[in-house]
């Protein structure tokens, strides 16, 4: 596996130099914990519910229809999301000022009792994610897949970025970069892969003291594109 000095040298010399790199890597520098625990749960599933909604879509239509989306949903407000009723659930699929989608808008029910239940149980569902260990980033991406809905491989990893906390996104650029420093050798899907993926996410951030969100960006950036990892 490639050392993240090398790494980051051929990042550097194809995005401007070193200083021009790390500017690039500062605008999306990870909010501290305290901060993450801080975000309103209502945000979190409005950030979810964003991702979700926006697949198959550009974000371009996502944020125009957005403010009819928090309308529609009574601003993500987790309690009253977790407990739509049939009626409203068919009142949603009327409602034009939202992407119609059954099972998304489905899914905005089960992720607000998926984060209702976090917040039982962590006093926030803020509070869950803050506290999450970056070493086992690998391990909360399951754990979205296995206990929310919709929110399994780039989803996942895209809403917890959008939350401020340090995150590695799988995106083509990313994975290119894994398999050229071999990390694994196709997409990895397997428990095995993922596992070596965060031992290499790990390993580079003992060696260079950096978080994962600007591992991540470094991988893709020394690729030549920085495609999906924005």
């Amino acid at each position: 596996m490639r050392d993240f000095d090398d790494i980051f040298a051929l990042a550097a010399a194809r995005h401007g130099g070193p200083q021009v790199l790390e500017t690039k890597l500062a605008a999306t520098a990870p909010l501290p914990a305290d901060k993450i625990a801080a975000i309103a749960d209502d945000r979190i599933l409005s950030q979810m519910s964003r991702h979700v909604f926006q697949s198959g879509f550009s974000w371009a239509v996502i944020d125009k229809k957005w403010p009819g989306f928090e309308e529609a949903f009574d601003g993500f407000d987790p309690a009253i999301n977790a407990a739509m009723s049939d009626e409203r659930f068919d009142e949603l699929l009327k409602d034009t000022a939202i992407i119609r989608n059954g099972a998304k808008i489905r899914s905005v029910a089960l992720n607000a009792q998926f984060l209702v239940r976090l917040a039982a149980e962590h006093g926030s569902a803020a509070r869950f994610f803050a506290d999450w260990p970056e070493d086992d980033f690998s391990g909360l991406l399951d754990y979205l897949k296995s206990h929310g809905d919709r929110l399994g491989g780039q989803i996942g990893a895209r809403v917890i970025r959008a939350l401020g906390k340090a995150s590695y996104i799988l995106s083509d650029s990313v994975v290119a970069a894994l398999i050229a420093h071999g990390v694994v050798a196709t997409f990895p899907t397997s428990k095995r892969d993922l596992a070596a993926v965060q031992k290499a996410f790990n390993e580079w951030s003992a060696e260079s003291g950096r978080d994962l969100t600007a591992i991540s960006r470094t991988l893709a950036m020394g690729t030549g594109e920085i495609w999906g990892e924005l």
